[in-house]
């Protein structure tokens, strides 16, 4: 008889934690939620304290009996799924569902990272479900459900079928719409910049205008800076001041998801789902020779915290290592106000395993995501760098020119550093000038700038916007951006989110009549009430009372009284359906526009809009994805007969 049966989210790790584990235990993986609300109705009795009807997945019915049948054989069960949110009330559902067939003691176990040392632990120190967590995880996913539930209905009324709006995804989507009526708005200003290249002694250089007649150069036209030329042209210019400032730079502290998000999409250029499915499969384990290893922390926190064994064994390392580089004590980093604090910040879980000793061991992706986490992790314990920047100004008339540079003097921490090397870390040239040098101006460069306007959001930007305001959680920002696009509410246009004529659509719809529910301060002030469930300080249910009132009266207010404009999207085309003879008429579905047969549901006929001419065939190219509909691309209408395709857009 099994002993102790072990249940986890998933199988990977269920694979990395049974290597730890001796013959007395099995780990079994629940493969995520095996309860939780029906997809096809609201299922929240609002008439009696919100109580959810919760029932087993679909599909996972079979999954479910396995489980309660093996804790029948069991002594013991431990319930591991990940501490936060959803792994407590998955563990609390699994506890609902295996007592009552099971006489074994059931039991929960928590770990930040999956390694021998911290799965002893874990089993060696059960504890009890945490009530107070299970409960914000519901009043979530009941806030969630209501929001969603009853808005999503009525943009089916009275816009089109299908939409959906949700309560934390429709702010999100509220800031990318704003940002784009900034955008659009913008008008370019005209502006100019001037170099010069130089030569002292045998000192070459290019240096820039920064002064004219006192002040900062405005120089509006090229008419502007011919002025300038004109006036300095053969007089040359004299070394007037040199002025040398000395910095030092402090080492960052360990990544947040946030940050880690952030510095993967703007060093890696990866998206947050691809950093957190990465990041899920370093945490989850690797196979490194004969054992498999948890090669990261936990990766959805919001904390900088690091457990004092793994400041020890940092500091052991570099004091092998780089011991000049070492600081007397080690670098603690003040936890964020709004951090709830209940896991350590993402680190690797063993700072002996180098990027370098790792790399035969993880795909590229793998090993780049690894890489910086490990660079941020050490560098966070080791002294400050420090730079010396130089500026040299050049009089010439009426006109000051300024040349400067950069040189690390103490390099410090930046010595681990090779993905996240930034500017501040690399050195620029600058002239060994003094005072009263001569310097001869050899060329002119002038050229023509436009002031840049806001940009739009990226999955960076969007991400630190989201944390700045409060909104959101760590495990919610890939999810947010994710459900955004699956929606065609944006698209992606060089690497930046953009928001889709549904989009804006859906949004200006809310933001007149739910104001509230898009408001960012108020979706943040959501959150901090979830927090305080969490802490055991407010009931869950008192906090969608106060909630859910006042928004199902407006909800039952906009019903009545907004007009439908189902349909204003749709746009003929002047073509006939060459199946029923029916007008054909330009339409937008979840993937975009499309023609379809004005006659539908009597007629299915549909087809991609054109967006080109095939240059083999002469039949219209027109957008497709692959299976996967992960890549789109341009193909010929006439497929087969005409296979051309390209994943360059054409002309239009």
């Amino acid at each position: 008889m099994e002993k102790i049966l072990v249940i986890v989210e998933s199988p990977a790790k269920a694979k990395t934690i049974e290597k730890y584990l001796g013959p007395d235990f099995k780990v079994r993986a629940s493969m995520g939620h095996l309860i939780d609300l029906p997809r096809s109705r609201t299922a929240i009795d609002t008439e009696h304290d919100f109580t959810p009807e919760y029932i087993t997945v679909r599909g996972k019915a079979k999954l479910l009996k396995e489980l309660q049948s093996e804790a029948k054989k069991v002594e013991r069960v431990l319930l591991a799924s990940d501490n936060d949110r959803e792994g407590e009330a998955i563990a609390w559902h699994l506890s609902n569902a295996i007592a009552p067939k099971t006489n074994a003691q059931i039991q929960r176990i928590s770990f930040n990272e999956i390694t021998p040392q911290a799965i002893k632990t874990a089993v060696d120190n059960p504890g009890a479900i945490d009530e107070a967590k299970v409960n914000a995880q519901k009043a979530r996913r009941v806030l969630d459900r209501l929001v969603g539930y009853n808005l999503s209905p009525l943009l089916w009324k009275k816009v089109k079928n299908g939409l959906s709006a949700g309560r934390v995804q429709s702010v999100a989507l509220r800031l990318i719409c704003e940002r784009e009526k900034e955008v659009e708005a913008f008008i370019p200003e005209e502006y100019w910049s001037l170099n010069v290249d130089c030569k002292a002694g045998k000192a070459a250089f290019s240096a820039q205008l920064v002064q004219w007649k006192g002040e900062k150069p405005d120089l509006k036209n090229e008419s502007d800076v011919q002025i300038v030329i004109d006036a300095v042209k053969g007089i040359n210019g004299q070394v007037t001041g040199v002025h040398e400032t000395e910095k030092s730079v402090r080492p960052k502290p360990p990544f947040t998801t946030s940050q880690l998000q952030q510095t993967a999409a703007n060093r890696l250029s990866f998206t947050s789902k691809k950093t957190m499915q990465i990041a899920q499969t370093l945490y989850e384990g690797i196979n490194i020779g004969s054992s498999r290893v948890g090669l990261i922390t936990y990766m959805r926190t919001d904390s900088v915290r690091i457990a004092s064994s793994a400041l020890s064994e940092a500091r052991e390392w570099l004091e092998q290592h780089y011991p000049e580089d070492l600081p007397p004590q080690p670098i603690e980093y003040t936890v964020g106000t709004k951090a709830q604090d209940a896991h350590e910040a993402i680190r690797p879980t063993y700072t002996t395993y180098t990027p370098e000793h790792m790399k035969d061991y993880l795909t590229r992706d793998q090993f780049r995501l690894y890489s910086i986490i490990w660079e941020r992790f050490v560098s966070s314990q080791m002294n400050n760098a420090k730079t010396k920047t130089v500026s040299v100004d050049i009089q010439s008339g009426a006109a000051l020119f300024r040349v400067s540079g950069t040189k690390v003097i103490q390099k410090g921490f930046l010595k681990v550093l090779k993905f996240l090397v930034s500017v501040e870390g690399k050195n620029i040239a600058y002239p060994y000038l003094k005072v009263g040098d001569a310097v001869k101006f050899i060329d002119f460069h002038k050229e023509q700038h436009w002031t840049q306007g806001p940009s739009r959001y990226t999955d960076a930007s969007i991400v630190k916007t989201l944390e700045e305001k409060g909104i959101g959680r760590p495990s919610t920002y890939a999810p947010i951006i994710s459900v955004l696009l699956d929606r065609y509410y944006t698209t992606r246009s060089n690497k930046q989110l953009v928001p889709t004529v549904l989009g804006r659509l859906i949004n200006d719809m809310l933001v007149e009549y739910f104001f509230n529910v898009v408001n960012a301060e108020f979706t943040a002030d959501m959150e901090s009430k979830l927090d305080t469930v969490e802490e055991n300080k407010l009931r869950w249910t008192d906090m969608i009372r106060d909630f859910w009132y006042p928004f199902k009266e407006r909800v039952e207010e906009v019903g009545k009284t907004l007009e439908s404009c189902k349909g204003s999207l749709d746009e003929p085309t002047g073509e006939f359906c060459e199946k029923c003879g029916k007008p054909l008429m330009k339409k937008l579905g979840r993937f975009g526009y499309f023609i379809a047969c004005s006659g539908f549901p009597a007629c299915r006929n549909t087809k991609p809009i054109p967006v080109g001419k095939c240059p083999k065939c002469g039949g219209n190219l027109v957008k497709r994805r692959t299976k996967e509909k992960k890549r789109e691309f341009y193909g010929c209408s006439n497929y087969p007969e005409c296979d051309y395709l390209t994943y360059t857009k054409p002309r239009e």
